[in-house]
């Protein structure tokens, strides 16, 4: 396991230069999830889970964010 740390979850914090070194080592896309070196657990929705067990949440958009096409 990498020793790549990510020191905040805020739904704000902005990636640090550590944070772009981390890369994956199984990919699963049919299932929609990788496993990052530093053994957290992406998915493709945006959510994760982190090795300390804490959780991620998705960013998601609400209905009245989303664009409507004309």
């Amino acid at each position: 396991m990498c020793s790549h740390l990510f020191p905040s979850v805020s739904a704000h914090a902005r990636p640090t230069a550590d944070a772009h070194s981390v890369h994956v080592v199984a990919a699963h896309p049919e299932q929609g999830w990788n496993l990052l070196c530093d053994g957290t657990i992406v998915f493709d929705d945006s959510g994760a889970l982190l090795p300390d067990g804490r959780v991620v949440s998705p960013h998601r958009v609400t209905v009245e964010r989303l664009a409507v096409a004309a």
